[in-house]
C-alpha cells in the first residue's frame, strides 16, 4: 500500500489539480465531502485518483462529481468493484448548493476540484468556483509570477553587501 504524507490538522492529501490553478481564475472555494463505496475509498487510501478532467455540476438541485477517475481496488477480484468513472454525490448544505447553481448560471463560471483529501476520516474535496482564463490570461499568469518571483530574490539578495562577505565584520 503506498505511503501518503501527513499534512498538518489531520489532513492527508490524496489527489490534487495542479492545472487547475493555471487554467482556471479561482474566484471562490468550498468544501463538500463525496459519497463513496467500500472500495473506492480503499482506493483512495491507497493513493489512486485522477483529477485531470474532472468538473462538478449541479443537477437536480444536487451537487456531483464527473469524471474523477477513483481506479479499482486491486485486491478485489471483480465482485464488488466500482465503475471507476461513475458519478459522484458531493455533500454540501442546500444553501451553498442553491448559491452555486446560480453564480454558475448567471456568471458563466464552472466548478473545478483542486483537491481530493481525508480530513479526520472523511473524503473532501476542494471545489473551486472559477472561471476560464485565455492564453494570453495564461501568459500575463506566468509572467506575473516570474516578476514576484525575481522581486523576492532581489529583496533576498538587498541585505548582503556588494562585495559578496555576506555581512561578516572586517
Amino acid at each position: 500500500m503506498a505511503t501518503q504524507p501527513k499534512a498538518r490538522d489531520g489532513v492527508t492529501v490524496v489527489a490534487t489539480n495542479r492545472k487547475a490553478r493555471y487554467d482556471y481564475e479561482v474566484i471562490d472555494t468550498i468544501e463538500a465531502g463525496v459519497a463513496l463505496v467500500g472500495t473506492e475509498v480503499k482506493s483512495l487510501r491507497a493513493g489512486q485518483m485522477v483529477l485531470k478532467d474532472a468538473y462538478a455540476r449541479v443537477e437536480g438541485g444536487e451537487l456531483w462529481l464527473l469524471n474523477a477517475h477513483i481506479a479499482p481496488y486491486g485486491q478485489t477480484d471483480g465482485f464488488g468493484g466500482h465503475d471507476p468513472e461513475r458519478k459522484r454525490k458531493l455533500l454540501a448544505h442546500r444553501a451553498e448548493v442553491d448559491e452555486l447553481a446560480e453564480r454558475t448560471q448567471q456568471q458563466a463560471l464552472t466548478l473545478v476540484p483542486l483537491s481530493v483529501y481525508f480530513r479526520d476520516g472523511r473524503v473532501k474535496v476542494e471545489l473551486a468556483l472559477a472561471r476560464g482564463r485565455r492564453r494570453y490570461d495564461k501568459r500575463h499568469a506566468i509572467a506575473e509570477r516570474d516578476a514576484k518571483r525575481e522581486a523576492e530574490r532581489a529583496m533576498a539578495h538587498r541585505g548582503r553587501d556588494s562585495d559578496g562577505d555576506r555581512g561578516r565584520r572586517r
